[in-house]
């Protein structure tokens, strides 16, 4: 049976595997699901349809499942989808979908969310992502897996965050930002790749240097977007990583890209 201390609170209905742990003062709600060794410290509230996948730890304080904060949700049975072997920690706030936005927020494997992040409404998160302290994302947002989002960052409702980028402290990011991004600012801006998250995962060398001539050629000042989207799909049509940016751009969003700065600041 899990082991659930004598303060803790499972409504019925709960569905708590045989070696989860729940400690002092938590409180379960009647549609949570908790998977094998999901462990709850102590003063965490799971609440609303809320799956919590295994080997996940959530740490004192923490809000997961609570309803939206969005005025349009009227009580709809919307879900929120947490995978395995994540690490939420103290103050973490997590909110379910709504009906206009799929009613579902899902969470990946093997994230951390350190003290204080909040996922919106309507998210979807990949695989291995991180988001540093207060690290705040808006409703609709996207983050793709081996993403890094600094501390006191903000992300827009409805943007795209690429795989392996990084989002620096303290950047209020608009925009989408391309796989293998980095950009930083109050109002973000590209500052070029994540050269050191590229090693870190041991891209090849000749891999970031096929990036870097992607780069600089889409970022390039002649020409249109457009334009300068086809001579890189040209030039690095047989390059998955190159091609996972063009597809990124070219896909539909409700956002523009986020662009370097120009030489006049703009």
């Amino acid at each position: 049976m899990a082991e659930v201390h004598p303060t803790a609170i499972i409504e019925p209905g709960a569905q708590l595997a045989g070696d989860v742990s729940v400690g002092p003062y938590c409180c379960v709600g009647k549609d949570v699901v908790l998977h094998e060794g999901v462990v709850l410290h102590s003063h965490v509230v799971v609440a609303g349809i809320t799956t919590v996948g295994a080997n996940t730890r959530i740490f004192p304080f923490a809000s997961i499942g609570h309803q939206p904060q969005d005025l349009k949700y009227q009580g709809e049975a919307s879900r929120l989808e947490i995978g395995t072997a994540n690490i939420i920690r103290e103050h973490v706030t997590m909110n379910p979908g709504t009906e206009g936005g799929g009613m579902v927020t899902r969470v990946g494997n093997h994230c951390l969310f350190m003290v204080g992040a909040h996922v919106a409404h309507d998210c979807q998160i990949g695989d291995h992502v991180i988001m540093v302290n207060n690290v705040t994302l808006g409703g609709h947002v996207l983050i793709e897996d081996w993403a890094i989002l600094g501390g006191l960052s903000a992300i827009h409702q409805f943007v795209r965050i690429g795989r392996h980028a990084m989002i620096g402290g303290m950047s209020g990011v608009e925009n989408d930002v391309i796989p293998y991004g980095s950009v930083m600012g109050n109002r973000a801006r590209l500052s070029g790749l994540n050269i050191v998250g590229l090693k870190r995962r041991d891209f090849s060398r000749d891999t970031i240097h096929a990036l870097r001539n992607a780069y600089r050629l889409l970022f390039a000042q002649e020409g249109t977007m457009a334009e300068r989207l086809e001579d890189v799909a040209e030039v690095f049509h047989d390059n998955e990583p190159v091609m996972e940016i063009v597809d990124f751009v070219r896909a539909d969003s409700q956002r523009g890209i986020c662009q370097p700065k120009t030489a006049n600041g703009g």
